[in-house]
């Protein structure tokens, strides 16, 4: 499987990243661990997760994705094929948050402890935190990389002013820079990443690993009416903003370039992101093995330049 460079972070990656959220929250434990074993067994390697998943669940508290991931580590004895990649900054179930330096330092043993490894691959900022200064978030960082507990950085959330300002202290403190990003990008949500982030990204080498590339399952061709919302724990968060004239052409280009590649939408929709040269790896979840073993075509799936102009055209905003 061809990998990609994650921005100049010297870790490759393969074409498809397993998102982590649902570990905990939709599926249990034992469900968790045969996707685990999937995706790797497929030839996929990096999967990603936060110390806050899933904390919004009732009688959740946080971690709990990671505590299953770093179970399913040591039972399968999997670590040496994996990159696993966490984040620090969101509220957890206690209310603590943000990218203060000993917060950092505390929530990385914590991370590290469930996780049940002695490094993480990629250690990523939730989300910008304007209260604490740039540098000292850079700096906690630092000590990590130099402890040999974290490999590399990423930023999750950031808006291009604040992304491009981190890059600048890196440079002027000679402290460690965000090597990729993970921004909100699919199909029908591109204007917030493409107008100011894509092309700082292109410009910066900083690699980008997009959520929510099923638009919440929505690109999945799952949610069609009002009706189809309660289908899912899912739909009945993403609401009705899916569900407009732009969405219903997305949808209808989804299914004629499905239909004449004999697959289904959501496989479209994650190899779009894939082509897109400023796409590292989607990060797609799955909450059973053949719906991951079904996402997992996208990988090997090539688009017509026709094909692209197609989604290209139905999604524009």
């Amino acid at each position: 499987m061809k990998k990609k460079p994650l921005g100049a972070s010297g870790l490759s990656v393969a074409p498809l990243v397993l998102g982590g959220n649902v570990f905990g929250w939709t599926i249990d434990e034992q469900k968790s661990f045969a996707v685990l074993d999937a995706f790797v067994d497929l030839g996929f390697d990096l999967i990603d997760t936060a110390n806050m998943y899933s904390a919004w669940v009732p009688g959740n508290k946080g971690g709990e994705s990671e505590t299953i991931i770093g179970r399913w580590l040591k039972s399968s004895g999997k670590r040496d094929r994996t990159l696993i990649a966490t984040k620090v900054g969101m509220p957890m179930g206690d209310g603590s948050q943000g990218l203060r330096k000993d917060y950092i330092l505390r929530s990385a043993e914590e991370s590290l402890r469930r996780l049940q490894t002695d490094h993480i691959d990629l250690y990523q900022s939730h989300k910008d935190d304007a209260e604490t200064p740039l540098d000292e978030t850079l700096s906690a960082y630092d000590t990590l990389i130099k402890q040999g507990k974290v490999r590399a950085i990423g930023a999750s959330n950031y808006n291009a002013a604040r992304l491009k300002e981190a890059l600048t202290v890196s440079r002027q403190a000679h402290l460690p820079t965000y090597i990729s990003l993970q921004p909100e990008y699919n199909l029908y949500d591109r204007q917030g990443f493409e107008e100011a982030l894509e092309p700082l990204c292109l410009a910066e080498n900083v690699g980008v690993i997009s959520y929510y590339s099923l638009a919440s399952g929505f690109l999945s061709g799952k949610y069609r009416s009002e009706q189809d919302l309660g289908k899912s724990a899912r739909g009945a968060t993403i609401g009705k903003r899916y569900l407009n004239d732009r969405g219903f052409r997305i949808l209808q280009a989804l299914d004629e370039v499905a239909a004449a590649q004999h697959t289904v939408p959501a496989v479209i929709a994650l190899a779009w992101l894939i082509e897109r040269p400023s796409v590292t790896a989607p990060i797609a979840s799955a909450t059973s093995v053949e719906q991951l073993a079904e996402l997992a075509k996208a990988a090997q799936l090539t688009l017509s330049q026709d094909e692209v102009a197609k989604l290209d055209q139905a999604s524009a905003y």
